[in-house]
């Protein structure tokens, strides 16, 4: 029977804010990492987080031996007090994490011991590497990690350790079924070793009730001239108004959120076509309207105006590598799909830092949209190919407190047909 030493580290860049985690599973006998698992888990409270942390970690070891004896090390004195019974659990959203850690192994498996922060650097590292990845709109990859690597020896002695208190924690429900959670997915650091990286929520799992969460009800602006004949309009061409059309399908969606009487906020891209949107729906619903430039559409560079067919004629090896990489950008200069959602990413924190708990209208574009129903999915970025996105249509997604989101509408075009 092994015995593995869970070393994992939480927090959040805000409190709430951007959070992410960092863990580490080490035998206990000879010192050698054998597995990590970071993940950037979007805006949540230090102790979410350091839950989640924990959770995390212990689902890491679950996945390498289910038999284990695991000795827990963290820098939260609130976790290691509470998961060892000497403290009570008062906050409700406290109650169904530690539950859950309780879960993965039998109690008698555990223990928890309380370490200095200096001691925390290997997780601690993990930790932020994610949360640097999740600003960048990426996830947290172990083949880019410099925190140590599966396979490698402990930097310290057995005293060495990863808290939790100040970086964050893995999606790390139970799945949809309940009882223990699977192993996670492995992927090869080095030869002969394996690192888990964690998955997020699958089904509604044991989640607490977090109150109201953040809504983000996205509506792609109306029509253009360019919209019919699909050409490419992104964020370095003319910047095109609304044309009758799109002004119709404007005032449309607007009396629709109006008799629905549930937006508080509207903000927009800085571009013609959504301020004349926006403008629709605050007309309407007797709302200011703020601009957050990291709404803005992709700047598709040469190919502005241009249609598919015009692309494939004169660029055909720039538009095969744009279809073919997120990381690929449009001939000319533009933005690759890899640099908007960093944007993206980065407004959408912004946001959910101003509006807790809110129900904003973001008005915007194909691009963002469909980069916001992505991330709230974890969808792999090709994913964007595969959403089809009409002008004048709504989706949502809602934020909650510990990190999680749920996509709750895309691509409603109800209004437009009555």
């Amino acid at each position: 029977m092994p015995t593995f030493v869970v070393e994992a580290d939480g927090g959040s860049r805000g409190n709430p804010g951007p959070a992410g985690y960092g863990a580490a599973v080490i035998d206990a006998a000879t010192g050698e990492t054998l597995a990590e698992t970071a993940e950037y888990i979007g805006v949540a409270t230090n102790n979410v987080a350091e839950y989640k942390g924990l959770i995390a970690g212990l689902r890491a070891a679950y996945a390498i031996a289910p038999d284990a004896t695991i000795r827990v090390r963290m820098d939260s004195k609130l976790v290691v007090e509470q998961m060892s019974g000497r403290w009570k659990i008062k906050h409700p959203d406290m109650k169904p994490l530690a539950a859950e850690a309780r879960g993965v192994f039998p109690p008698s498996a555990v223990t928890y011991q309380w370490i200095p922060r200096e001691k925390n650097k290997h997780a601690d590292r993990l930790a932020n590497e994610a949360m640097d990845a999740g600003r960048r709109g990426e996830q947290w990859e172990a083949s880019t990690s410099a925190a140590g690597g599966a396979g490698r020896p402990a930097q310290e002695d057995e005293t060495r350790v990863v808290g939790d208190a100040t970086a964050g924690a893995a999606k790390a429900r139970a799945a949809l079924a309940g009882g223990r959670p699977a192993s996670a997915p492995a992927a090869v650091v080095d030869a002969g070793t394996t690192a888990v990286t964690a998955t997020p929520a699958v089904g509604w799992g044991t989640s607490a009730d977090l109150g109201a969460p953040t809504t983000f009800v996205l509506l792609r602006h109306g029509e253009t001239a360019l919209t019919p004949e699909k050409r490419f309009s992104g964020s370095g061409g003319s910047d095109p108004g609304l044309s009758a059309a799109g002004l119709r399908q404007a005032e449309a969606v607007a009396a629709a959120l109006a008799a629905r009487g549930t937006i508080q906020e509207i903000v927009t891209s800085p571009l013609q076509r959504c301020r004349q949107t926006a403008a629709a729906v605050a007309d309407r619903l007797g709302l200011d309207v703020r601009v957050e430039e990291g709404l803005r559409e992709t700047d598709f560079g040469a190919w502005e105006g241009l249609t598919f067919g015009e692309v494939q004629e004169r660029h055909p090896d720039d538009l095969a590598a744009w279809l073919a990489s997120t990381k690929a950008a449009p001939t000319g200069g533009g933005e690759s799909f890899a640099t908007v959602a960093r944007r993206v990413t980065a407004a959408r924190d912004r946001l959910l830092t101003a509006s807790p708990g809110r129900t904003v209208l973001l008005v915007t574009h194909v691009t963002p949209v469909k980069t916001l129903v992505r991330l709230a999915l974890g969808a792999p970025p090709e994913s964007l190919f595969r959403m089809e996105l009409s002008a004048a249509s709504l989706s949502a997604v809602a934020y909650y407190a510990d990190g999680n989101a749920s996509v709750r509408l895309l691509n409603d075009t109800a209004h437009l047909r009555s």
